[in-house]
């Protein structure tokens, strides 16, 4: 699993800068703080990528394609390989960081923080360069003039599952979620217009219920089939439904619940479960409105569901399934997944302010609550959108988030010296250990790189060499640490591939 998260950019003072040079800016900058001087920077590889398959069976014309879903087009924009086996670069007006291929959800928020980390780095580093701007870059997913932009996350499935069974049962999944995985946003509609508060920064922006877009016609259920792996095996399913979120707690459960679900899913374990909406686009927003988690939707089997009733209709079913396959034998991360899971559910089913200090959505209300109490403001006071936009600024001195969990107020699951070291390091038990330690040891021949392959430049030989990584567990420490660790130059490593 993964998360690929672009960030709100802006110049304070400077409303009509360009956010693709801005952005550029930010990538490059961090490139500087990580190469040599005069080192060459190695290139993304495009050569394997295919954003316009369809997992319904079919491939969209280029012709047909919105100029933002061709992402295998090398437009000169800035593009780093990171040492970490993340990726850092300019998605067209924003700044993108996409963690390492993680195994387990607790790791994919430590790769997830280490990504803020690094765009705080690169940010002060964009503002030393002589002449640089201050940089202000958001977590945040909207800025509420009618533009959206994605935090997206990433599940390795099987190709052998029906994607009528993942349509099916993620498309309420996906609906319900948003009582534990919202942002939080003060403004109803896609512009923000209507001055109302709402669970979820992304909902109001989804227009059809399944497609292959990202970012025109958004679609509840995406159907993008590139798994950056072997495709005979793998499908990668690319969900575009999520908040950025602030809080740790909750990208570890949107993380976790989402990836049991999808283990029901492959398993056929959910098959009785019929809890389609009526209307799902309908209700994606509906719910997204209704901050008192009341409002019942409409099943196609004539039932009517809460959306925290419909999450915990999935919890009891995620509590029978992993006992049918695990007995007493569960993994601590899955137990602790599903107990907090259940634990948020009963909680927002009572008393939603409990859980102001792991859920976003709870967290920014009651901010903006104390606000309004405090000043006696109306709702669409100019300083309560400016409340909603500081809750995501990133640097630790100014977010209003970063300041909740200074004083204790927002969980936090790792400390400093834990994020650091993801910042610098590769999860060791995916492809992302062999990617990583690559870049980091052998920086100079490395030519471009991907999530599938790494291409080495040698100049011994006339040709490129690149080493498919179509399997995304294997370069694990665990397969190639010792081989790396003898390897004292790319060609060695080359040569020990090539004879293993």
């Amino acid at each position: 699993m993964g998360l690929e998260t672009e960030y709100g950019i802006t110049v304070p003072g400077y409303p009509t800068m360009n956010a693709m040079v801005t952005s550029s800016q930010i990538v490059n900058a961090y490139a500087h703080l990580l190469s040599a001087p005069g080192a060459t920077k190695p290139r993304w590889d495009y050569d394997e990528e295919s954003p316009l398959r369809d997992a319904r069976g079919y491939d969209m014309t280029r012709a047909e394609a919105d100029p933002s879903q061709l992402t295998d087009e090398d437009l000169g924009l800035a593009n780093v390989i990171l040492p970490n086996g993340a990726r850092l670069y300019v998605d067209h007006a924003h700044p993108e960081y996409s963690t390492p291929e993680v195994t387990n959800p607790k790791d994919a928020v430590l790769w997830d923080r280490a990504g803020v980390d690094i765009m705080n780095a690169a940010s002060s580093a964009a503002a030393a360069v002589p002449g640089g701007a201050n940089i202000v870059l958001y977590k945040n997913n909207t800025d509420n003039k009618g533009a959206s932009y994605g935090c997206h996350e990433n599940y390795l499935m099987r190709r052998a599952t029906a994607f009528s069974e993942v349509v099916r049962h993620l498309t309420p999944f996906f609906i319900s979620r948003q009582v534990f995985t919202g942002a939080g946003r003060l403004g109803i509609g896609q512009d923000g217009r209507t001055p109302r508060y709402q669970l979820s920064q992304r909902a109001d922006f989804f227009e059809v219920e399944v497609g292959l877009e990202t970012t025109l016609k958004r679609p509840i259920i995406n159907t993008r089939d590139e798994p950056h792996a072997d495709p005979e095996k793998y499908r990668r399913l690319h969900v575009i439904v999520g908040d950025a979120n602030l809080s740790d707690t909750a990208t570890y459960l949107k993380m976790g619940t989402t990836a049991i679900v999808l283990s029901m899913i492959e398993d056929g374990f959910l098959g009785p479960l019929d809890a389609m909406p009526l209307e799902p686009v309908a209700e994606m927003h509906r719910v997204s409105h209704d901050i008192e988690l009341q409002h019942e939707i409409a099943l196609s089997g004539g039932r009517r569901w809460t959306a925290v009733q419909m999450q915990q209709e999935f919890l009891e079913r995620a509590w029978e399934y992993c006992d049918s396959r695990w007995g007493s034998q569960y993994d601590e991360q899955t137990k602790d997944v599903l107990t907090k899971w259940g634990a948020h559910l009963d909680a927002l089913a009572t008393d939603p302010s409990s859980v102001s200090d792991t859920v976003d959505w709870v967290a920014k209300l009651g901010l903006l609550e104390g606000y309004v109490r405090r000043d006696d403001l109306a709702w669409d006071d100019a300083r309560l959108a400016l409340v909603d936009l500081q809750y995501a600024d990133i640097r630790p001195d100014k977010g209003l988030a970063a300041r909740l969990e200074q004083r204790g107020r927002l969980q936090r699951m790792f400390d400093d010296a834990a994020v650091q070291q993801a910042r610098d390091n590769p999860p060791t038990d995916t492809r992302a250990y062999f990617r990583g330690r690559c870049m980091s040891q052998y920086p100079e021949t490395v030519a471009a790189a991907s999530w599938d392959s790494v291409v080495f430049d040698l100049p011994e030989r006339d040709t490129l060499l690149r080493v498919p990584t179509l399997e995304p567990t294997r370069g694990t420490k665990d397969h190639v640490g010792d081989l790396l660790d003898a390897s004292t130059d790319a060609g060695a490593l080359i040569d020990a591939l090539t004879e293993g």
